[in-house]
């Protein structure tokens, strides 16, 4: 499951990256991915819209067993 989501985070990466961010894996248990956000990410008051709107709903798609994902 956590290389399907790297995948999936990689197909997400340069929208990301277009804007000065990143996300990266930290961990994944029971469904829960944890993710940091990096780089312009940080301290954006739209990181937690990104968060559910982007790399939640990617992940969902991509790797059904996802039940959320939560910023670190």
């Amino acid at each position: 499951m956590q290389e399907r989501i790297e995948k999936a985070l990689e197909k997400i990466r340069s929208a990301l990256q277009a804007h000065g961010g990143d996300v990266e894996l930290v961990s994944v248990h029971d469904g829960v991915v944890k993710v940091r956000l990096t780089g312009a990410c940080v301290g954006c008051p739209m990181s937690m819209m990104t968060l559910r709107n982007g790399v939640e709903r990617a992940l969902k798609e991509e790797v059904p067993e996802v039940k959320r994902v939560e910023a670190v």
